[in-house]
């Protein structure tokens, strides 16, 4: 599993409020281009959210399933982007000194053709795009603090 952390100004509750916003999830994760749909339900066990993922016109339709939700340490989804595959996303958020957090992001592909397709180019890929989806994760975390 790729693991990639990063260590937020805000805090856990901050941070985990965003990942609760289903609806914000194209604005931090890399690669989703919309998201079409958020259950009620959201962020709760077994509740979905419905994303477009890739560029027009190869994007795919699929969703993410909430796997595990212990708010505010811990997310686990079960994210879908068939025909290609789908992962297994798992967040966990530690507080560290007073108002910080330290997020991890691990990600691990569970079934498709992306299992098989593991080497050191698509680790590093994987890895790029995970510090990145956590850097905009950061932004939208810390202008939220500011917010009245």
């Amino acid at each position: 599993m790729a693991i990639v952390e990063k260590v937020i100004d805000a805090s856990p509750q901050q941070v985990f409020d965003v990942l609760a916003d289903g609806w914000t999830y194209s604005d931090w994760v890399v690669g989703t281009t919309h998201v079409r749909d958020v259950d009620d339900a959201w962020p709760r066990v077994g509740s979905q959210l419905h994303h477009k993922a890739g560029p027009w016109p190869f994007s795919l339709q699929d969703a993410s399933t909430v796997l595990v939700c212990e708010p505010p340490h811990r997310l686990v989804l079960k994210a879908g982007l068939w025909p290609a595959g789908e992962a297994i996303v798992a967040f966990t958020l530690e507080p560290v000194g007073e108002n910080a957090t330290r997020i991890r992001i691990g990600e691990d592909f569970a079934a498709g053709p992306l299992r098989w397709v593991r080497n050191k180019v698509n680790d590093l890929v994987l890895h790029l795009r995970n510090r990145e989806t956590l850097d905009r994760l950061a932004d939208i975390a810390t202008r939220q603090k500011g917010s009245p």
